[in-house]
């Protein structure tokens, strides 16, 4: 399939894009139309030169377009060539972010998200919640509670919370309110600061808080009580909301690096066990 001057002019009046960028987007169309799953493999890179009579430099930038944009990973060597991936959360959040760098969006926006999507997403999950599942909220909460021995770190305990709300995120039925909650709870985690003056006992409390509503919320799953679960989540969200007021909670806004997010799910995981929950 060769580009002519119609392409050109259809994909982008003043200024055409460059031609790797229309090679890109048709790959992205047989993709669609080949209906291309994550592990499945892209025709070879010079059956892909012939069907687009391009280059080998035009290609090899396309599909370098591509794995940037987290859709398809490319490999060398003999049976290389690309392979169409599930654009990772992370990635996603990072071009969020940096969307939302040139915005000045507070911590109380996001919690206004939360506290309408979260108790929607916990009742939801409720019927879908596997043994797998309470397990793995019966070790958050174990991991994450204030009175625990040996608590080095109040605040990584605060964080690691939020993987509570991502287990049941696992377990939602619906991907577009899954996404949503999963976004929100990854800024929450990443990009809360907290006032360095505040005092380790409000830190406690709040974790406190935390897990006294986690241990209720797992109770009312454990019973599979839809109604019980969205309005202790409810519940959950608003004071919340006020802990982090009182702990001079806010947004650190600045663009988050790949090196940091390499490095922040490193960490993550080392916490988590190398189990993803």
């Amino acid at each position: 399939m060769a580009f002519n001057s119609h392409d050109l002019q259809a994909a982008g009046a003043s200024s055409p894009p460059k031609r790797s960028d229309l090679v890109a987007e048709e790959i992205k169309r047989l993709i669609t139309a080949k209906n291309l799953l994550p592990g499945d493999k892209l025709p070879r890179e010079s059956e892909l030169q012939s069907m687009f009579s391009v280059s080998k430099s035009t290609m090899r930038e396309a599909l370098k377009s591509l794995e940037v944009q987290g859709l398809v990973k490319v490999s060398t060597g003999p049976g290389g060539g690309g392979t169409v991936v599930e654009v990772p959360l992370d990635r996603t959040f990072q071009l969020m972010q940096n969307y939302l760098f040139f915005k000045e969006v507070r911590i109380e926006d996001i919690y206004q998200v939360r506290k309408l999507l979260e108790p929607e997403l916990a009742a939801s999950a409720v019927p879908f919640l596997t043994d797998a599942h309470f397990a793995a909220l019966e070790e958050n909460i174990a991991c994450c509670d204030p009175s625990a021995e040996h608590v080095d770190d109040p605040l990584a305990q605060r964080q690691e919370e939020i993987n509570f709300h991502d287990i049941f995120a696992a377990a939602c039925p619906n991907p577009f309110l899954r996404f949503s909650c999963e976004m929100t709870n990854e800024m929450i985690r990443q990009l809360t600061v907290f006032d360095n003056e505040m005092p380790l006992s409000e830190q406690q409390r709040f974790g406190s808080a935390n897990t006294g509503f986690h241990r209720k919320i797992l109770a009312a799953a454990r019973e599979r009580d839809v109604e019980k679960v969205r309005d202790l989540m409810s519940e959950h969200m608003q004071d919340a909301m006020r802990s982090v007021k009182r702990m001079h909670g806010k947004l650190e806004g600045r663009l988050i690096l790949d090196s940091e997010m390499s490095r922040r799910n490193v960490t993550r995981k080392a916490r988590r066990g190398g189990k993803k929950a």
